[in-house]
C-alpha cells in the first residue's frame, strides 16, 4: 500500500507523522470516509466539502483547493489498484509545540489512504443487526457539534466498547435531551406504518449516505419526515435503518434486546437496499 503525506507517496511501513503533529497530541484534525465501487469514488464532492466545513468549524485552513485534494483522493486510489475500497483522507493542525494553541502549528498535515474493503457488517445485511441503546450521551452541539467529522472519535468508541459488552453490533446514541442522536458510526432511520422518520441532524453527523437515502426515498415515492425520536418510537418501530460510508444501508433488526418489527429486515429497507445498490453500480468518479 502506499500512503500520500504532504506531497509524497511512501510504502505503508514508511508513513510516518510528527510525534509532535497536533492531530497525535489533542485530536486536533478532521477527516473523512469514502467509498470507491467498481473503480468509481461514490459522492467524493460531497465529501470534499464536508471535510472543508469541518475544518473551516476548527479554523484550520486546509493548504490545497478543494480541485487539489480531490486529484490527491483519485491519485491514492489509482496507485492502489483500489477497485472496491474505503478512502481515508485526513487533515491533521500539523506539527507544533507541546500546548494546545493552533497558532503555534504553521502547517497542516495532509494524509491519504486508501485501500480495498468489502461490506462492513459480512452477511447481516441479509439477516439484519442488532443494536444496543448506551448510556453515554452524544456530545451536545454547543460543546463538541457532532457535524465536525473530527479526529477527536472518543465519544463514538466510548459507546462502542458499551455495544460490545452489551452484544450488540451497533450502538444507539441518546442526545442530552434523551432523544435518538445516532449509531457510533451511522445515521439512523426508523420506519412506522409505511413512513420513514429520521431525527434532526443537529446533535448527529449529516451523513452523506444519509441523504442518499432521503433522495432513493423520494425516488420511491415514499414519504420521510424529520422529527424528534425518543425510546418510544425506537420500541415501537416496524424497520430500523442505519446508514454510513463504512456501514453502507442496513437493517437493524433487534434492539436491547426486542424484536423491531417481525424481527427481520423489512420490506421498506429491502426496497431501500436494492435500491441503493443499483445507485452506487452506477454513479461515481472514475479513477
Amino acid at each position: 500500500m502506499e500512503i500520500y503525506i504532504d506531497g509524497t507517496f511512501v510504502p505503508e511501513g514508511e508513513a510516518k507523522v510528527s510525534v509532535f503533529d497536533h492531530g497525535f497530541l489533542y485530536g486536533d484534525g478532521v477527516f473523512e470516509g469514502i467509498r470507491s465501487y467498481n473503480g468509481r469514488i461514490f459522492r467524493l464532492k460531497e465529501h470534499i466539502d464536508r471535510l472543508y466545513d469541518s475544518a473551516k468549524m476548527i479554523d484550520m485552513t486546509v493548504p490545497v483547493s478543494k480541485e487539489e485534494f480531490a486529484e490527491i483522493i483519485i491519485e491514492t486510489v489509482r496507485r492502489n489498484g483500489v477497485k472496491n475500497g474505503y478512502i481515508r483522507p485526513i487533515v491533521t493542525r500539523g506539527a507544533g509545540t507541546m500546548g494546545l494553541d493552533p497558532r503555534h502549528c504553521p502547517k497542516p498535515t495532509i494524509v491519504c489512504i486508501a485501500m480495498e474493503w468489502g461490506a462492513m457488517y459480512g452477511d447481516l445485511y441479509e439477516k439484519g443487526l442488532t443494536a444496543v441503546t448506551v448510556a453515554i450521551r452524544r456530545n451536545a452541539p454547543d460543546t463538541l457539534p457532532p457535524n465536525v467529522k473530527s479526529l477527536n472519535y472518543l465519544n463514538n468508541i466510548l459507546a462502542k466498547i458499551e455495544a460490545n459488552y452489551k452484544g450488540g453490533d451497533e450502538a444507539i446514541f441518546f442526545d442530552t435531551q434523551g432523544r435518538i442522536s445516532e449509531g457510533s458510526g451511522d445515521n439512523i432511520f426508523l420506519v412506522k406504518n409505511g413512513i420513514i422518520y429520521a431525527p434532526h441532524t443537529l446533535t448527529n453527523l449529516k451523513g452523506i449516505t444519509r441523504d442518499v437515502l432521503i433522495e432513493i426515498a423520494a425516488k420511491l415515492g415514499l414519504q420521510l419526515k424529520v422529527v424528534e425520536l425518543g425510546f418510544f418510537d425506537l420500541y415501537t418501530a416496524d424497520e430500523m435503518i442505519v446508514t454510513g460510508t463504512a456501514a453502507e444501508i442496513a437493517p437493524i433488526v433487534k434492539v436491547d434486546g426486542r424484536a423491531i418489527g417481525s424481527g427481520r429486515p423489512g420490506p421498506i429497507t429491502k426496497q431501500i437496499m436494492a435500491a441503493f445498490k443499483t445507485l452506487i453500480d452506477s454513479e461515481g468518479t472514475q479513477v
